[in-house]
């Protein structure tokens, strides 16, 4: 009699031609089903336009036609997000909040943790999950890149910098030179365990700092959790708001439905401390024109200064290196803005319908 156990050991078995790991390793077996001689399979794939679903289905059926009394084999195919996700809130976190970008290089990871430390001012109780696996930089903006994180009971302890709760992959990473070369699944699955698995407690706020654009980590945070709602950070040159408004596009679709809670303009006018003279090097009024023309809140216009670059650059944030600066306080109008949003966001977001594919 032919068992699952012996159809998942086979399959342990079977590599990813791209990604050398084995397809349950990979978390790529969803599903087996056992009829007498015929045996059902069903595999996950990354995307429906898998190149090599082929040839994954070849070895599929090669390895458990190898087992005595199998005669046939079906392998059905499906492809990360065609499946319908458990979206269950976290636990003890009264909102969840997604700051994203639709390009690296706004600032939008400098934003985050001013903006975590602004609400943290508040007496609120505060968290920040670095979500961007590929290039985690918020452990350095902390000065805590060589904290670990305690392990107990299969929970993962956040760090504690300044007072927030942070997680991030930098803190697993043997240095901060160390790259991440994974692809879809275990990117999502690396965030699943973030969200899940990481022992957050009693949240007022959790910030999500995603990485940018409209890729495979935004994409399962959406599917995983109904987010209160999102943060577009964005320069004030048109063509990069225009580069924004896919991500806005991607959060306001009618299957994520996430409320924007505010367009955010980074890197606006420098003031030169020299000649004392106001140039804005990126244009302007690119925010404040996609928030008008996408009928969402405007957060406001933050300048293109060499503090907040600094504060990144030695992990002292603008809120804990200079309290008392114009532009401390600016982030703090910004925390008071995104509050006024909250209350006229819905407290969850409609449920998940089916993430359309590209």
């Amino acid at each position: 009699m032919v068992t699952v156990e012996q159809i998942r050991a086979v399959l342990s078995q079977v590599m990813d031609p791209e990604l050398d790991k084995d397809l349950v390793t990979l978390g790529m077996v969803k599903d087996i089903k056992i009829k007498e001689t015929v045996v059902l399979v069903a595999i996950e794939l990354t995307t429906p336009a898998c190149p090599l679903k082929a040839r994954i289905r070849q070895d599929v059926v090669a390895a458990i036609q190898n087992i005595p009394g199998v005669e046939q084999v079906q392998v059905d195919f499906s492809a990360q997000g065609q499946a319908f996700w458990d979206r269950a809130p976290l636990k003890g976190i009264r909102r969840t909040i997604a700051i994203g970008s639709g390009k690296g290089g706004v600032g939008k990871s400098t934003v985050a943790v001013n903006l975590a430390l602004a609400l943290a001012e508040t007496g609120a109780k505060v968290g920040l999950l670095d979500a961007d696996i590929y290039g985690p930089t918020v452990p350095l903006m902390l000065n805590v890149t060589t904290e670990r994180p305690d392990w107990k009971d299969e929970r993962i302890w956040p760090i504690i910098a300044y007072g927030i709760k942070v997680m991030s992959i930098g803190f697993l990473l043997p240095s901060s030179e160390d790259p991440v070369v994974w692809r879809g699944p275990m990117l999502s699955g690396a965030l699943t365990q973030f969200l899940r698995q990481v022992e957050w407690g009693e949240l007022d706020y959790l910030l999500i700092d995603l990485p940018p654009g409209t890729g495979d980590i935004p994409i399962t945070l959406v599917q995983n959790i109904p987010l209160t709602g999102a943060i577009i950070v964005v320069t004030p040159q048109h063509v990069a708001a225009a580069i924004g408004t896919k991500t806005l596009r991607m959060f306001q679709n009618v299957s994520i439905s996430v409320p924007i809670l505010g367009i955010l303009e980074n890197m606006g006018a420098f003031d030169c401390p020299h000649c004392h003279e106001t140039t804005t090097i990126f244009g302007g009024g690119g925010g404040l024109a996609l928030a008008e023309r996408e009928g969402v809140p405007f957060l406001g216009t933050l300048p293109l200064h060499w503090q907040l670059r600094e504060g990144g650059d030695r992990g002292l944030p603008m809120l804990v290196s200079d309290p008392t600066a114009d532009l401390a306080e600016q982030f703090r109008a910004i925390a008071r803005k995104l509050d006024h949003s909250l209350k006229k966001a819905d407290a969850t977001a409609m449920p998940l319908i089916e993430l359309p594919l590209i």
